[in-house]
Parts: C-alpha cells; sequence; structure tokens
C-alpha cells in the first residue's frame, strides 16, 4: 500500500508538471524572443532619432561619435543619402534579430543581435524551471511518503489488535490516528475487545460459581449416599434416598439458577412459597457436616412465614451463610426467623470470633476472604438475593450476624402488615 500510494502521488506530480512546464516554456519562450525583438526595434528607433537630430543641427554624424550610443553586443549600419556608410560593432553570425528604423530625411538604421543571445535566455528559463519541477517532484516524494506511513503505520496496529483478538487477549488499546475513518475501525475493535472481555469475565465468573455452588450440595449428596452404603435398615435407606433425591433437585434448581444469573444477573423467578420449608431443609442437609465437626446448628424465631422469591435461591444463599458460619465461625450456628415491617427477614449467626474490622466494608467483594477460601460464596448469595428483590447485608461483625431481607407474604391479606407474633422457643441443639 505504501508503494502504492507513493506511486500514485509521483504520478500525479508528474503530469501536472509536464502538463505546466511545456506551456511555460513555450510561453517563456515566445516572451524572450519577443522581447529581444522589441529591445532591437527599440534600439534602431533610438539610434535613428540620434542621427536626424545631429542632421538637423548641421552636426558631423561619425563612427566615433555614435560608437558611445551603441549597445557593444549588437551590430548598427546606419546609411545617410550622401554619406559612407557607418557600421558600428561586430557582424553577427548564424541566426540574427533584426531591427531597422527609417528618418524623415531618408537616413536606415539597421540593428543586428545575434539569435544566440535569446538561446542563451531560453536555456536560463528552461534550467530554472526544470529546477523548480525537480525540486516539486523531491517534495512530493517526501509528502507522499510521509503519508503513506501515516496511513499504512495505523492499518498495522489495527491488524495486529486484531490478531490480538484472535489470540485471546482482548485487552483494547483505546489508540487514535486522527484519521476518521482509521479511528472508526479502532473503535469498534475496542468495542469487539471490551464484548469479548466481558464474555471471557463472565465465563470465568460461570466457572468458579459453580465450581464453588456445587461443591456442598455433592459434598452433602455424597454423605448421603455414603450413609445408605453403611446401613442394612430399608427404612433409613428410604428416608437417605429421599433426602438424596431432594439433594438432586437442589442440585438441578443450583445449576439452572448459576446458567440464568450468566445470563443475566438481574432476572429472577420470585413465586411465593413457604419458608419453614426452605429452612428445614437446609438444617437436614447441614447437620451432618456439623456433626462431623462437632458443632451445633438450631433454629429460633417466627414459623408459618411466607415469603417472595425463588426457593432455590434462598436455599443457596442461606447455605453459603450456613457454610460460611461452618467454615471461619466457630460454637453453635443459630438461624432466626423473623419479620419487620413488610419484610421477612432470616438471620445467621455464631459463636465465632467474628469478620476482621479490615474486611466489614468489603465482606461481599469477590476474592476478599478472612482465610484461605475462594472469597466467592457471599458475593454469589448476595447477587441470588437481589436477583429476586431481596437483599443481604451484615448486620453485626462481633458476633458476626448475616440478615436475608425478602418481601413478606401474610397468610391473610388483611394482616399484610400487621407485627409479628411472639417468637417460638429455639429448637433443641442437636449434636
Amino acid at each position: 500500500m505504501r508503494r502504492r500510494l507513493i506511486n500514485s502521488t509521483l504520478a500525479v506530480v508528474l503530469v501536472v508538471i509536464a502538463v505546466f512546464g511545456v506551456s511555460l516554456v513555450i510561453v517563456e519562450t515566445r516572451t524572450i524572443s519577443s522581447s529581444a525583438q522589441e529591445s532591437v526595434d527599440s534600439e534602431a528607433l533610438r539610434l535613428a532619432s540620434i542621427v536626424e537630430s545631429r542632421i538637423l543641427g548641421d552636426e558631423r554624424v561619425t563612427e566615433s561619435i555614435l560608437h558611445d550610443q551603441v549597445d557593444a553586443h549588437r551590430y548598427s549600419v546606419i546609411k545617410i543619402p550622401g554619406r559612407d556608410t557607418i557600421r558600428l560593432g561586430t557582424e553577427p553570425q548564424g541566426s540574427v534579430i533584426r531591427g531597422k528604423a527609417t528618418g524623415a530625411d531618408g537616413e536606415q538604421v539597421t540593428v543586428e543581435e545575434a539569435g544566440s543571445t535569446v538561446t542563451r535566455e531560453v536555456g536560463r528559463t528552461l534550467l530554472i524551471i526544470g529546477a523548480v519541477a525537480l525540486l516539486a517532484i523531491v517534495s512530493a516524494v517526501l509528502l507522499a511518503v510521509r503519508q503513506a506511513n501515516k496511513l499504512t503505520s495505523p492499518l498495522t496496529d489495527l491488524a495486529e489488535t486484531a490478531e490480538r483478538l484472535g489470540s485471546g487477549d482482548p485487552r483494547p488499546r483505546h489508540k487514535r490516528y486522527a484519521v476518521p475513518e482509521l479511528d472508526r475501525v479502532a473503535d469498534v475493535l475496542d468495542a469487539s475487545a471490551e464484548r469479548i472481555t466481558r464474555m471471557l469475565t463472565a465465563e470465568r465468573r460461570l466457572a468458579a460459581d459453580a465450581s464453588h455452588q456445587l461443591r456442598t450440595p455433592l459434598t452433602a449428596l455424597s454423605m448421603r449416599l455414603e450413609e445408605i452404603t453403611l446401613t442394612e435398615d430399608l427404612d433409613t435407606v428410604k428416608e437417605e434416598a429421599t433426602i438424596a433425591l431432594t439433594q438432586v433437585e437442589r442440585l438441578t434448581d443450583v445449576v439452572e439458577r448459576l446458567l440464568t444469573n450468566s445470563r443475566d444477573p438481574r432476572t429472577g423467578s420470585a413465586v411465593t412459597f413457604d419458608l419453614d420449608e426452605v429452612v428445614t431443609q437446609q438444617l437436614q442437609e447441614w447437620r451432618p457436616a456439623y456433626r462431623s465437626a462437632g458443632r451445633a446448628i438450631v433454629r429460633s424465631g417466627k414459623r408459618g412465614l411466607r415469603a417472595i422469591g425463588t426457593p432455590g435461591a434462598v436455599a443457596q444463599v442461606m447455605a453459603a451463610l450456613i457454610e460460611n458460619s461452618l467454615m471461619h465461625g466457630g460454637g453453635t450456628v443459630a438461624v432466626r426467623t423473623r419479620v419487620t415491617g413488610t419484610q421477612t427477614v432470616v438471620e445467621v449467626t455464631d459463636e465465632g470470633p467474628g469478620v476482621p474490622p479490615d474486611l466489614g466494608a468489603r465482606i461481599f467483594e469477590r476474592t476478599i476472604s478472612g482465610r484461605n477460601s475462594t472469597g466467592i460464596g457471599l458475593a454469589v448469595a448476595r447477587d441470588l438475593a437481589e436477583a429476586d428483590g431481596g437483599r443481604l447485608e451484615m448486620l453485626q461483625q462481633h458476633p458476626p450476624v448475616f440478615a436475608l431481607f425478602l418481601s413478606r407474604v401474610s397468610k391473610d391479606p388483611l394482616k399484610q402488615n400487621s407485627l409479628p407474633g411472639p417468637e417460638e422457643p429455639p429448637e433443641p441443639t442437636i449434636r
């Protein structure tokens, strides 16, 4: 492309020089010839006037007297009737430019100049025109090279950017070239790079979330299956198999929920559901893990609450909070349900050391963890809660109290905004 730009620019300049240069040479040649002829004619008239004035004044007209009146490079012939012909200068050879003038008394003056004088003048003019043309060609080549570099360098950069995108490096360069068309291409490539970056980020996030969210249900399912293999009691097998099937359904719901959030994290499928069922299911699922750790998990608070949300999502949020207490907390974990205004609240607390002060404001950020964990669980739980119109907050750091707020549904529509009744006593500790 660079060579084509240079060649095309040079061709245009050569055509312009050829057209205007030839015309200029022709015009200048004619101008110089006309000027030389006019100069010789003027010289003849002037010399004739001098001769005529001396004749009228009865003055002598001799070669010595007229010698200083004639250009030394010209040849002059003066013919006066009745007198000798006067010749001044050296007669030129070859082509000449001749001018004649006749006085009132019949005197004739002829002035001649060698044609080589005009030839030399035309040569100098041609030399100047040629020098200007050469300068124009050199300048055109330099400008063409600069313009070619200005255009081809951005194209090379854009090609490298496209190659980087194809090789899996989607970082936008945000580089512009002051050429509207090229800047438009750069804008499109940067926009594509940003979209690819978002897609890759979403895929990595989905993979991380799936790894984190599926780990707990799979672990619990494995524990149930192990208990089935270790028992010979048919009733126990049926009970454990029923719980395992419930966990499989929850596992399926987790996968669907993760896929939905990966497409649009704001999309929810909130319905009216029985909160007690979700809380009871989570307690049953996590008690074996707490029993293995030598700890207890209990429930307290108001029963018979209905809320608006996605049961599977609420279960995942509770699982994240309970698992967080198992991994980072200590002592007994308490799950408490209550009502505040038009909202149903599920609180999870434990007797551990709590959240460090430096992590309090960032506890729900991804990759933020107090110990060697992924730091994904609470971030995913917050996204799940917000997708259904709820919210997840940390009410207290020492001891830690996490609360899930959901829209409340009263069994009696007339009592939608009524105050909650007295709380039920906590369940007995199960170890």
